[in-house]
This record gives structure tokens, C-alpha cells and sequence, in this order.
């Protein structure tokens, strides 16, 4: 599943393209992914200007100044529509092109928007072969229900080692699920959390509960780190994901235990392999030996 360094790849790639380019046209393949598309509303936003490209967690954020719009109501349509929200689900892609010459449709591709921008002509395309993604839109009136739950992004000055010890305590959960869940921080998901706890030498199964405050400062300290070189490497590419230009992500080049089950631990060499287990129905790779 695309995780939060993959998203923020495509966010990067998309912003200086679309923002300030104005949307000209919706093509839906399909009225529903995981959730079914609102079709009129999503078309409605037609006609607006991108005056951002943001990211929530693992969701994208194209905000939208609707103008004049695609009506010709002299009122000002209150709700309008912010921001059309995609999700990239378990493997979709969202990539970006001139859109000059119309290329035919690919496999599994869902949706298409085209921008007329700065730059010129732009079509943002959607493919997606589990149709586990989403593309659905944020009300000005109204709080997105996806949205809403949502814990501080990662890199909020907000999410702290204080912060993470004290909603740990009494929690026999392991640590690894607490870092995953996104209520209580966004966007570490099941490969950077592993990373996070392999270098603050926390295992990954201790319940949340027992993890002490220094080591809640590793932890986040951690999260961070591996997050920012992995968005640095354009994410991690194990199997679907491409960025925004459709190239792979490099960061699994870099990775010190996911997916290195039996080789050697990069911190204690021949003494200890990477172990793998499962967590949350999710692959977990450890060193026993260093990580406590």
C-alpha cells in the first residue's frame, strides 16, 4: 500500500504543475471504487482553479476556487466543493502527462482530469487494479468523514516522544500497532514502522505500555527520519507505486529489515538475522538480538 512517503512523492510532482491551472474536464470509466464516486459533485467542480495540491496522511488534496464555476447561477452555490480528495488505496497510481494527444486508456484505468495550466495542457490519470482507492470531494461546509479522525501528521512539532509516552500508558498494544494507528499520528505505515523501531532498538511487539519515555523519543525521533529519507529516495517501490512522472521509488534500497527476513542485521552483522512475524495481519521484520 502506497504509504505516506509515496503519497508526499506524487503531492510534490503534482503541486507545481496544477497549481494555478484551472480543471477542464472530468472522464469517469466507473461510478465507484472502494466507495461509490459522486459523480455530479466531482463534475461539478469543473471550471474551478487549483489553488493547492496538499496532503492529509495518505490522502491528496487538490483545493479547488470554484470562480464562476460550470453554471451560470447568479447566487453563489454555498456548499461548494474545496478540494477533490484522492486515495491511492493498495495499489493505485496517479500519474501526470501533456495532454496534447489524448493516449488510449491502460488496464484498470479508472479516471482521468485534464488542466489547462501555466505549463499548458495537463491530464492527471488514475489507474487502479484493486479499485481499492477513492476519489471523492470535500465540502467547505462540511468536515470529510475520512478526515475527521485523523491523528497529527508525523512531522507536527505537535507529535512528540512526551506526547507518545503519555498515550501509551496502561496500552497492551504493541508498539508497532500504536505507531500504525492513525489516530494517534498519520502515515506511519506498516514498512516505516518497522524501519522506525529497528533504529530506535525498540521491538516492534513490546506492548506500548512498557516502552519508556527515552524511548519514545527514539521512536519518533525515528519515524521521522526514516519518513523524510524515504520521501528524499521518492518513496518505496515494491511493487506497484510510481510517482507522479511514473518512476519508481528508490527507498527500499535502503531498508534495514522489512522484507530482509534471514539476512544478516545491519547493526549486528553474522551475530543475528532479521526475524519475520506477523502483526495486524501485516509483515513485521525485527533483530532480536538490538531491538528491545
Amino acid at each position: 500500500m502506497p504509504e505516506l512517503p509515496e503519497v508526499e512523492t506524487v503531492r510534490r510532482w503534482l503541486a507545481p504543475a496544477l497549481t494555478g491551472g484551472r480543471l477542464v474536464d472530468v472522464t469517469l470509466r466507473r461510478e465507484d471504487l472502494r466507495y461509490p464516486i459522486p459523480v455530479r459533485a466531482v463534475s461539478g467542480a469543473v471550471g474551478g482553479q487549483i489553488t493547492a495540491v496538499r496532503r492529509r496522511a495518505k490522502y491528496l488534496l487538490l483545493d479547488v476556487d470554484p470562480g464562476a464555476g460550470p453554471t451560470q447561477d447568479t447566487e453563489p452555490r454555498s456548499p461548494h466543493v474545496a478540494s477533490l480528495l484522492i486515495h491511492l488505496g493498495m495499489s493505485g497510481r496517479c500519474w501526470l502527462g501533456a495532454a496534447e494527444d489524448a493516449p488510449p486508456w491502460r488496464d484498470h484505468e479508472h479516471w482521468r482530469m485534464a488542466f489547462d495550466t501555466p505549463a499548458g495542457p495537463q491530464l492527471l490519470r488514475y489507474q487502479d487494479a484493486r479499485r481499492f482507492g477513492a476519489l471523492d470531494v470535500v465540502w467547505s461546509a462540511t468536515p470529510h468523514r475520512l478526515l475527521t479522525t485523523l491523528g497529527p501528521e508525523p512531522f507536527d512539532p505537535a507529535w512528540t516522544g512526551a506526547r507518545l509516552y503519555a498515550e501509551t500508558r496502561g496500552r497492551r498494544a504493541a508498539i508497532k500497532a500504536v505507531l500504525m494507528d492513525a489516530k494517534r499520528v498519520v502515515g506511519v505505515g506498516n514498512i516505516y514502522a518497522s524501519e522506525a523501531c529497528w533504529r530506535a532498538r525498540v521491538h516492534p511487539l513490546k506492548p506500548a505500555g512498557r516502552v519508556g519515555r527515552a524511548a519514545c523519543d527514539r521512536l519518533v525521533r525515528s519515524a521521522r527520519d526514516v519518513l523524510t529519507e524515504a520521501i528524499d529516495a521518492g518513496g518505496s517501490t515494491l511493487k506497484d507505486f510510481v510517482g507522479g512522472d511514473e518512476n519508481p521509488g528508490y527507498f527500499q534500497q535502503r531498508l534495514d529489515v522489512y522484507g530482509r527476513d534471514g539476512a544478516p542485521c545491519h547493526r549486528c552483522g553474522e551475530r543475528s538475522q532479521v526475524t519475520r512475524t506477523v502483526l495486524l495481519a501485516r509483515a513485521t521484520f525485527f533483530c532480536a538480538a538490538c531491538q528491545r
